[in-house]
């Protein structure tokens, strides 16, 4: 069609055409309800009025709900080349071959190297960072040891020694393993491409290397170096083996987008289930009818369709210049898909989640289900096979009373019992061998890693636990008390986490590298909750004194612990310390990198009820002045002379008491919301939070500034907008589960590191490692941090 043609016939739309402003976003990359792109077979179309950009399937639909005409398409063709017109690089082909190719580097006359002691052994190396073994460069200006990036056939690195790049600008690596008297393999990362090194011999020499003395070896290992991989990156990403990939669906991988290898990992397992793929249907025939902006809920049908359908992994042409271009290119091209968009609506306003940091991939987990709680699609939730009830029992150790209460939960959190280890001696032995190392400046020895049976993990779970500031209403003072948990109910699905993060006596984050034996098979119908037993006497249903101090470091302060009465149906009041905080609720926060002193004060101000609740108190105040001054506990202003009043008493001019205002306001919510809530609940702090919650829309008329806090709260355990008064929606059934997938960790805590999962699909073990797709050889069950078991049919 002619210029002149196609301009007369697009006059009369002209009025619905714009041309993008600055700040205007042109989505030219990715369609706004499927992974289409240019790449793809019928291109992308992109709307000349709002700009998004919809594959071929949802251009017409878009066409008929809004009227839109004009579209640019944007479609990317492929030209085919031969292969014999390729110059390939090989280190097996003649110099005057390959090696007039490359050029001398720009930096190699004036490189700066470091005079900082450092030596490279002439073999038995390893990365700095993972402890890899092989894919190894030595930075020629610092001397540091780092892995290079992965391949797509399961050999390759981690991306450290180009990490490491971009945070000191040091310009050239050599290959370790590479380096003959003939010359050696020296990668320009500002160049970003193969160099020669005129200087090469004098810049190794600077780290006691001689040329003259090397010789190719696989893996920098001599015959009498090779060690069997203890790594836990080497062994949870099945380094050094070939892996076969994987395609069709649900073998999909995604794009790490920095850092966001843990939504990777949990997206993986969360759309294998069955109950979120029949949802991800609902909502795709739902926008199939109604074309709504993006939000939530499209976006997760849309990553959901992504990884199921097939559609954007499918295995490449068989053509030896697809094959290398591969190897080169260290991806597979044209497959997989990226979460971008997904990404930035679910972590839209979190603090955490909105940024390229490494996240915990647990948190992420709790952070998507409150979401799915929250938007749910027709009368099935399929949240809904992760909840169960926690039936807990709290004992007074004097009078031998008890108290039964309930809560929700959707983690069966197990800790490390180190004590149980069963290679103790060798444990010492490693220790022992590693201080001599470390005082000569030898190498390692190999890790010895701690070996925990899964009987002592469930054991020590089902242990009682000691209470701290227990107060008996039997004694009406404080006494020692201990608590048990019970399962109240079995989910459909159980996921349990080993709690393998920590903190050291120097409060600095650290994780325990430990291999736990995790069954295929597991059976806990023995953890059943009992209710109150006969002989058992239950404690009385009395609160603690409230004692208001005048002095701001006064004895005691009260709080509310939200949790349910199993017999009375209202709110437990326990009594604190002043200064006596959940040093592990600190701790959990602290490891998400907010400030001591800062998780000091949100754990105090919200009563010591989690790090769930004081996340929210933190993200309400983290702009203020003081955020992360230390904690100077208040005086309670206008108190009167008798020191004590009544939680529940109404205030002056019937206005619900201000404490209990600015517990409200404390986790999040609007000061007008919170008063309304209470005044409708007849000052229930309890039921106030549960007529919040049962009301969306009057949270979603509060300020927009919030709405992290809305989405956020109670978003572990306390779910209370599940605790109405028909109860939580459970799924109760037999306590007996078979495994069908995990998520592992390496690093040395959840600030850092790489998150894969490992699936059991069509009866085989997959690897999901971000792009990589592959059938798996030797699962690390042993080593993962979360795990998702199904349950058997009874």
């Amino acid at each position: 069609m002619a210029a002149g043609d196609l301009g007369e016939l697009l006059v009369p739309y002209m009025p619905t055409i714009r041309v993008p402003k600055s700040g205007d976003r042109v989505y030219k990359t990715e369609c706004a309800f499927s992974y289409d792109s240019p790449d793809s077979e019928g291109g992308l179309y992109v709307c000349m009025n709002t700009f998004l950009g919809f594959g071929r399937e949802h251009i017409e639909r878009h066409y008929r709900k809004t009227g839109q005409c004009v579209y640019l398409h944007l479609k990317r063709h492929v030209r085919e080349v031969r292969l014999i017109d390729l110059p390939l690089p090989s280190r097996k082909q003649e110099p005057d071959s390959w090696e007039e190719e490359l050029q001398a580097s720009k930096h190699a006359k004036t490189l700066v190297q470091l005079d900082n002691g450092v030596r490279i052994p002439p073999s038995g190396w390893k990365c700095s960072k993972c402890d890899l073994r092989e894919n190894l460069w030595l930075n020629l200006t610092d001397g540091s040891v780092l892995c290079g990036k992965w391949f797509f056939d399961g050999s390759g690195g981690n991306g450290h020694a180009v990490e490491h790049y971009k945070e000191t600008g040091y310009p050239l690596a050599v290959k370790l393993g590479t380096i003959t008297p003939d010359g050696a393999d020296v990668y320009s990362f500002d160049e970003e491409e193969p160099v020669l090194d005129p200087h090469i011999a004098k810049h190794l020499a600077h780290f006691g290397i001689d040329m003259l003395q090397m010789q190719v070896t696989e893996n920098g290992l001599r015959d009498n170096d090779i060690k069997p991989r203890v790594s836990e990156w080497e062994v949870i990403q099945e380094s050094g083996v070939k892996l076969k990939p994987m395609y069709g669906p649900g073998y999909t991988g995604m794009k790490n987008l920095g850092n966001s290898c843990y939504l990777n990992a949990v997206m993986q397992i969360i759309f294998s289930i069955p109950e979120f793929q029949r949802a991800n249907l609902s909502v795709l025939y739902l926008f199939s009818h109604v074309f709504l902006p993006p939000h939530f809920l499209p976006y997760r049908a849309k990553l959901g369709h992504g990884l199921l359908s097939g559609q954007y992994s499918k295995p490449p042409m068989k053509s030896e210049l697809i094959e290398q271009v591969m190897k080169e290119e260290h991806k597979p091209q044209h497959n997989g898909i990226s979460p971008r968009m997904f990404k930035a609506f679910i972590s839209k306003g979190h603090p955490e989640f909105s940024s390229n940091r490494q996240q915990d991939a647990q948190e992420f987990f709790l952070h998507l289900i409150n979401l799915v709680e929250r938007n749910p699609v027709g009368s099935e939730n399929p949240s809904d096979v992760f909840r169960f009830l926690v039936e807990e029992r709290t004992q007074c150790c004097q009078s031998r009373k008890v108290r039964y209460t309930e809560r929700v939960d959707y983690i069966m959190q197990l800790p490390v019992a180190m004590e149980a280890a069963t290679n103790k001696d060798e444990l010492i032995a490693y220790e022992l061998k590693r201080r001599e190392a470390e005082a000569a400046r030898r190498a390692p020895p190999e890790l010895v890693r701690a070996k925990i049976p899964f009987s002592a993990c469930l054991q020590a779970f089902s242990e009682p636990n000691n209470v701290e500031d227990f107060w008996s209403s039997a004694l009406q003072a404080k006494s020692a008390g201990v608590k048990t948990s019970r399962f109240a109910s079995f989910p459909e699905y159980l996921v349990v986490q080993i709690k393998k993060f920590t903190f050291g006596l120097d409060w600095i984050p650290k994780k325990l590298d430990v291999s736990v034996d995790m069954p295929d098979f597991l059976d806990i119908n023995h953890l059943r909750a009992t209710g109150l037993q006969p002989g058992e006497e239950e404690l009385p249903d009395i609160a603690p004194p409230i004692i208001i101090p005048d002095d701001p470091k006064g004895t005691d302060f009260y709080s509310l612990n939200f949790c349910r009465c199993s017999k009375h149906n209202r709110p437990e009041r326990s009594f604190l310390a002043a200064l006596d905080i959940d040093e592990s609720s600190v701790m959990q926060l602290a490891e998400m990198g907010f400030p001591l002193e800062a998780c000091r004060k949100a754990v105090y101000y919200t009563g010591n009820l989690g790090a769930e609740v004081a996340f929210n108190w933190i993200i309400a105040h983290m702009e203020e002045p003081d955020f992360a001054e230390p904690l100077v506990v208040p005086a309670f202003v206008g108190a009167t002379s008798s020191g004590a009043t009544g939680l529940g008493a109404v205030g002056l001019d019937n206005q619900p008491p201000e404490e209990m205002v600015a517990i409200i306001i404390s986790m999040g919510f609007q000061r007008n919301l919170a008063i309304q809530a209470l005044k409708a609940t007849n000052n229930n702090l309890e039921r106030a939070l549960e007529w919040i919650f049962s009301r969306p829309e009057l949270e979603e008329e509060s300020e927009p500034a919030l709405d992290v806090m809305d989405l956020e709260n109670h978003a572990n355990a306390n779910i209370l907008a599940e605790t109405g008064s028909e109860g939580p929606r459970i799924k109760d059934g037999p306590g007996r589960y078979e495994l069908f997938g995990f998520i592992s960790h390496m690093g040395t805590s959840t600030m850092s590191g790489h998150y894969v999962c490992h699936l059991k699909k069509e009866g085989r073990w997959v690897i999901y490692n971000d792009l990589r797709v592959c059938a798996s050889e030797r699962p690390p069950k042993d080593q993962g941090y979360i795990y998702f078991y199904h349950r058997i049919p009874s």
